[in-house]
């Protein structure tokens, strides 16, 4: 399967439920008035948009309205279309500008963070990087377990302490064993826990100066992964990540077993943190990089119209 069809197979729910109102919603209304944009802030907000973002789309649609005197239903369908990429745009890959980069990974248990590591190490490799993974969440029972079985199967290596060691100290070794061994990339799996802010905000705060003083200038991307079913709950995680841990991306997972896939935009758009990749699948290879035009292309018209005559 094509990338812009398994994209689009990943958002068959979420363009089902949200677009599918919205072109329900234009084909009843014969004019576009003041109760048209308040039944699609409704739908979006139920399709899990989130409400400051839906009050953005429709304050910006609104606008474009006026402006372009938009009174036919595909030129409304296309002016949401451009507003919702340019919320989706900008810093969507990953900054891997020095030798070695180091990305430090955080989420919550039950997210698929050991997986998506796993995923994330496969599709970098794939890419022809070298890649070395720290198993520097050491207090999650089974954690370092689960992480070697992901290195094996991306083919990658990795670094572990016993159970209950200091993260920081598996940093330390993971980040001179990346420079020792020549590797592009170090993603570290490290704690998520929320349930005291200090902390988890101690904790990255520690290795982060170890990363500083081990391997000083080089790119680090710390970032968060979100469980996509959870609607607003991965929003709300998003903030609360934000404050504690200064987050630079955010990988979305599950994305093609919900309905809840506007999340994406809420996120971006209400706390300014790019995405930087999407799970649209079980596999190991369906972990994505995010595209926001390719995303919104998939939202809008799935696999139901070409795209500008590219093939997939």
């Amino acid at each position: 399967m094509g990338f812009f069809n398994k994209i689009a197979e990943g958002l068959k729910k979420t363009r089902d439920s949200m677009m599918g109102k919205v072109d329900a919603l234009l084909n009843s209304f014969t004019k576009i008035d003041e109760e048209f944009f308040e039944e699609l802030e409704e739908n979006l907000i139920m399709a899990d948009v989130g409400a400051v973002t839906s009050s953005h789309i429709c304050e910006n649609l609104r606008k474009k309205v006026k402006e372009k005197g938009l009174t036919d239903a595909s030129e409304v369908k296309g002016a949401l279309k451009e507003i919702i990429s340019e919320m989706l745009s900008g810093d969507e890959a990953l900054n891997l500008s020095t030798k070695p980069s180091v990305l430090l990974v955080i989420g919550v248990n039950g997210v698929g963070k050991t997986t998506t590591i796993g995923k994330l190490a496969n599709n970098l490799r794939q890419d022809g990087k070298k890649v070395l993974l720290a198993a520097a969440d050491t207090f999650r029972a089974a954690a370092i377990d689960q992480l070697q079985i992901w290195a094996d199967r991306a083919q990658v290596e990795l670094v572990k302490h016993d159970e209950g060691s200091d993260p920081a100290a598996v940093v330390f070794d993971a980040v001179n064993a990346g420079k020792a061994r020549g590797c592009d990339v170090v993603i570290c799996d490290t704690a998520g826990r929320l349930h005291n802010k200090k902390n988890l905000m101690d904790e990255l705060a520690k290795i982060s100066r170890v990363i500083d003083r081990e391997a000083p200038g080089c790119a680090k991307e710390v970032l968060l992964v979100l469980d996509a079913t959870t609607g607003q709950n991965a929003l709300n995680q998003a903030k609360l990540f934000k404050e504690a841990a200064g987050l630079t991306g955010i990988i979305l997972t599950k994305l093609d077993g919900t309905a809840r896939g506007g999340v994406v935009i809420g996120i971006k758009e209400e706390l300014n943190i790019p995405i930087k990749y999407i799970g649209v699948g079980e596999q190991i290879d369906d972990l994505k990089p995010f595209d926001s035009r390719e995303f919104v292309e998939a939202l809008f018209e799935g696999t139901d119209k070409p795209k500008n005559g590219e093939e997939d």
